[in-house]
């Protein structure tokens, strides 16, 4: 089966355009992944479901118009999937590693996706800089690290009443309860949604800002020492 064929099936109601874009993403993917290790699954099935699908999980949790940062995003997830169905939304992609960020501009200029900024920067401290503080309506991460650390990370970047998004797998629960002082420390609250998928347990860890973040938030070297 052809790839544009594969994704159609696949995801509901996408246009041709869409499907391109996903298609040349792939091609893309697999390409860069021979040089820079960007993910360890290269079958276009896998892909499709494991990386496209996967991003796509909460893409009813965000509103229109929601400005978003995905921190850690690694290869683009889920990110650019993201930007590509949601033109309504802005996009800012974070990664500490600069050659994934190359490759991030590289598909953001292929692809011609104008709601994508990518940023070259560890995310505990972008998320001190005046640009980025407290800037967003929505956070994003996938397969990046704990809740715990994730909450300390991700809610400095928030507008108050803004939401970090936390795509999990079967210990979500568990991550959540070890999470409870990060909650507490950053003026947070959080509950779980859950997704119904055919690659696995899937859900997301949905923590809402209720207050201004205290100074001293991220911490320097805090996923070492999470709360």
């Amino acid at each position: 089966m052809e790839f544009e064929a594969l994704i159609k099936q696949k995801i509901n109601g996408i246009s041709e355009n869409q499907a391109e874009k996903f298609k040349r993403y792939f091609e893309m993917l697999v390409d860069w992944n021979t040089r820079v290790n960007l993910t360890a699954i290269t079958d276009a099935e896998a892909v499709t479901e494991k990386h496209f699908l996967d991003s796509l999980l909460p893409l009813e949790l965000i509103k229109k118009g929601s400005r978003c940062i995905d921190i850690g995003t690694g290869a683009g997830f889920p990110g650019i999937p993201i930007a590509i169905m949601r033109e309504d939304i802005e996009m800012v992609l974070l990664d500490s590693l600069n050659k994934r960020v190359n490759f991030l501009n590289a598909v953001k200029e292929e692809l011609g996706l104008e709601n994508i900024t990518c940023i070259h920067a560890r995310g505990e401290e972008a998320a001190h800089g005046e640009t980025w503080r407290e800037k967003f309506d929505i956070t994003l991460s996938r397969a990046v690290a704990g809740v715990n650390s994730l909450v300390e990370v991700s809610v400095p970047f928030l507008k108050v009443g803004g939401k970090s998004i936390m795509l999990k797998g079967p210990k979500a629960q568990e991550e959540l309860l070890e999470a409870q002082n990060a909650l507490k420390a950053l003026s947070a609250s959080a509950d779980i949604v859950e997704f119904a998928s055919s690659w696995g347990d899937r859900c997301a860890v949905v923590v809402t800002k209720n207050e201004k973040t205290q100074k001293q938030y991220p911490r320097k070297g805090m996923f070492k020492k999470p709360l």
